[in-house]
């Protein structure tokens, strides 16, 4: 049974920054998964601070912000290298 990866986007509609985001993790998740079937379960979630004040009270200078297991990984801008290695060394 492979290992559950909880990948968590925090941003809200209409920031630019989040659609990059979204835009960097959804192609590095499809790539890592394509090269690595079946080995890493990646659950990928995104949360809206408009929806959750204490999500918005935390992060609302930082977003898009992108966890990885609930400890933050990375925010503003998503590098895909940076990412890309934390999901190598997740397996």
């Amino acid at each position: 049974m492979p290992k559950t990866l909880e990948v968590t986007l925090i941003g809200k509609p209409g920031c630019h920054l989040c659609d990059d985001a979204r835009a960097v993790v959804e192609r590095v998740l499809a790539a890592f998964e394509s090269a690595h079937p079946g080995e890493l379960d990646i659950a990928f979630t995104e949360l809206d601070i408009n929806q959750d004040a204490a999500l918005a009270e935390r992060y609302r200078e930082e977003i898009p912000v992108l966890t990885l297991d609930g400890r933050v990984h990375n925010y503003w801008r998503i590098d895909p290298d940076r990412l890309r290695a934390a999901l190598d060394n997740a397996l």
